[in-house]
C-alpha cells in the first residue's frame, strides 16, 4: 500500500474578495511526505505565510482542497477542523508567543491540557522530557522573559510538539534569531524530520538555511516555481 502524503494540497486557490480581489495563492499541487523536511521560499509577497496557513488549516481555500494523511478536509466543519489541528498539526511562528506569566514548562503544558488525552503527571512528564531534548532541562522553570531570543523559540518548539504532531508548520522561525540561534532551529527541524519521522514544513526568506531542507518549494506571485 502506498503511503499518503502528509500534507497534499490540489488546486488550492486562495482569493481575498473585495472591489478589486487580491490572489494570495494560485493553483498550487504539492505533496509533503512523511519524515520530509521541505521549505517554502520566494520573494516578500509571493504568498508564502497564507500557503503555509491553507495547509496548516488555519485559513479556508477559496478553491481547491487540503489532504492531511490523505484525509480531505473541505468538508471539515470548525470544530473537527480545530480538532485535526491539535492532533495532528504542530506550528511555530516568527514571533514565539509564550504566555509571559507562565515558565517554560508551564507554557509546553498548555496545548495537552486544552487536548485533555493526559493525565497532569503524564503532561508533566512529557513537557520535561521535550524541553531537556530540546537542551533547555535547567530553563524548564524560568519565565519568558528570563530566556535569550533562541531559547524562546526553542519553547515554542517544544509547545508545537506537545501532542506530538505529525506535522509540524513554520512561518518564519528564525525572523527575529542572531545566525547561531537561527542555525539551531533549523537543525532542531532536520533532526525532527529525519529522526523522528515527522513532516516539517518551514517559511523562510534565509537561502542559507533552506539549503539545510530536503527540498525548497518556491512560490512566486501566488504560484509554484517550476521545479517545486
Amino acid at each position: 500500500m502506498t503511503t499518503p502524503a502528509a500534507v497534499e494540497a490540489r488546486h488550492l486557490t486562495r482569493v481575498l474578495p473585495g472591489a478589486v480581489p487580491v490572489t494570495l495563492v494560485l493553483d498550487v499541487e504539492l505533496s509533503v511526505m512523511p519524515g520530509e523536511f521541505a521549505v517554502i521560499t520566494g520573494p516578500s509577497g509571493s504568498g508564502k505565510s497564507s500557503l503555509l496557513y491553507l495547509l496548516g488549516l488555519l485559513d479556508r481555500p477559496s478553491e481547491g482542497w487540503v489532504l492531511i494523511e490523505g484525509r480531505p478536509t473541505a468538508d471539515l466543519s470548525s470544530d473537527d477542523m480545530a480538532a485535526l489541528r491539535l492532533e495532528k498539526l504542530g506550528f511555530v511562528f516568527q514571533f514565539h508567543f509564550l504566555l509571559p506569566e507562565f515558565t517554560a514548562l508551564g507554557n509546553v503544558l498548555i496545548p495537552m491540557r486544552r487536548r485533555g488525552t493526559l493525565p497532569e503527571p503524564a503532561m508533566r512528564a512529557r513537557a520535561a522530557a521535550l524541553l531537556d531534548g530540546l537542551g533547555l532541562a535547567e530553563h524548564r522553570d524560568k519565565r519568558p522573559d528570563q530566556l535569550s531570543g533562541g531559547q524562546r523559540q526553542r519553547v515554542a518548539i517544544a509547545r508545537a510538539l506537545a501532542n506530538d504532531p505529525a506535522i509540524l508548520l513554520a512561518d518564519e522561525p528564525t525572523g527575529n534569531l542572531d545566525t547561531a540561534s537561527a542555525r539551531t532551529v533549523f537543525e532542531t527541524f532536520r533532526a525532527l524530520a529525519h529522526d523522528q519521522g515527522r513532516t516539517v514544513l518551514t517559511v523562510t526568506h534565509d537561502s542559507t538555511l533552506a539549503a539545510m531542507a530536503d527540498r525548497r518549494i518556491t512560490l512566486v506571485d501566488g504560484r509554484l516555481s517550476r521545479g517545486a
